[in-house]
Order: structure tokens, then sequence, then C-alpha cells
């Protein structure tokens, strides 16, 4: 399996993302990312990735391994920084305990799936002949992939500005995946953002400070640990 894969490498990435955002689409329009369902088959997507990764024998290439250089990371404080955007409205719970359990269940795979797809199988795979092309390229993959939350009924503006924070933010974490060969801090602050979201206070004027202050961060702190980190 592992010859087959990597002969049609390019095709099996963009065959992993097509499935990802069908199953998402199915599971948003059908179920809503609160029920149980969505948790279940997010679960075993991850699952199946997980299995497939232990197969190819690339747990640590994908980078589910220690991060190094914590300390000139800044021990990764402004990814703290950015996942507490989502509390500057203050705490809304609308929401039952169940769908409140569901939605954070399935939102840490959904970090999992996109930064194990998107910084993990895409760029590794780029990487190997352009360096610099697979970090823009797996960066607006990732932030225009979310123009599917039009889809989803999603409304244009914020989805805009969703896409412009998710194309800065896959920037970041592209980056910290390259430079400290670890994806973790990634997956973590992906679902932390995810998390979050459910309890997040609705305002316009508050959703485009947030916005520009998430790209300030993810860009200011991209250069700095791109230009600090030796690569390893």
């Amino acid at each position: 399996m592992k010859r087959i894969f990597e002969k049609f490498e390019t095709l099996f990435c963009i065959l992993l993302i097509v499935i990802y955002i069908l199953i998402n689409m199915f599971c948003v329009q059908s179920f809503g990312i609160t029920d149980y369902r969505s948790t279940i088959i997010n679960t075993i997507f991850s699952i199946c990735l997980i299995v497939l990764m232990i197969i190819l024998k690339r747990i640590s290439f994908y980078g589910l391994t220690k991060p190094t250089n914590i300390k000139k990371c800044l021990y990764f404080i402004p990814l703290l920084m950015i996942v507490s955007v989502n509390l500057w409205s203050g705490i809304n719970i609308n929401n039952s305990e169940s769908e409140i359990i569901f939605h954070i269940l399935t939102m840490i795979n959904i970090g999992f799936i996109e930064e194990i797809i998107f910084r993990g199988f895409l760029f590794k795979m780029m990487a190997k002949d352009n360096i610099k092309a697979a970090i823009i390229v797996t960066s607006l993959t990732f932030g225009i992939g979310h123009v599917v939350n039009l889809l989803n009924g999603a409304d244009i503006i914020p989805t805009i500005l969703q896409i412009c924070s998710a194309i800065s933010i896959g920037y970041l974490f592209v980056i910290i995946f390259h430079k400290t060969s670890s994806i973790i801090p990634c997956i973590i602050t992906h679902s932390l953002i995810n998390s979050l979201s459910i309890f997040n206070n609705e305002n316009t004027l508050l959703l485009y400070i947030t916005t520009i202050f998430i790209i300030a961060v993810s860009l200011i702190y991209g250069i700095y640990i791109n230009k600090t980190l030796k690569e390893n």
C-alpha cells in the first residue's frame, strides 16, 4: 500500500480533501455540528487517518511528535492570544449540554483532520519539490476551502472574513509545523478555536476587529518563527 500511495500521492491528497469536504457538508446539512452523528462520522474519519499513517509508517513524518525549539517559539503564547478571540464578547450559552459536548468533540476531530490533511499530507507532498510553493498553496487552499460554508447557509461577509483569517492562520500553522517538526500545537490551537466558537456572542463590529487581530498576530508570529528558527 505504501508504494501505491507514494506513486499516486498527489491524487490521494486531492481525494482526501474532497472526501473530507463532502462528508462535512453532508453532516452540517443533514444533522448539524452539534449532533452526535457528526461526532461519530468525524471520529471515524480521524481514526482512519491515524490507521493510514501507521500503515505508511509516517506518524512523526506528519508531525505527531513533540515540538522542538519551544522557548524560541515564545512557548506558543501567541497561539493562546488567537484562541481567546471567541471569548472577547463574553460567553454565550444558548445550547444544551449535549449539544455543547458533541460540538466540542466534533471540533476536536475537525481540528485534527484538517491539520493532518492540509499541514500533513498536502504540505509534505508539495514540500518535496518546492517548500515556498507548498507554504503558499496549503495556506490558500485551507483558507479558500472555507467558502463551502456558503453552501451550508453562512452569510457572505462573515465567510469572507473567515477565509481571510483562515489563510493567515494556515500560513502560521504551516510555518510552525515546518520549523518545529510538530503539528501538535496546530491541532490543539485549531481545535480550541473551533470548539470555543459555540460560546461566541455574535457582534458585527467585533468580528472585523477580531479578524484584523487574528491576521496581524498570525502573520507577525509566523514571520518571527520563520526568521528565528532554522529548518528541521
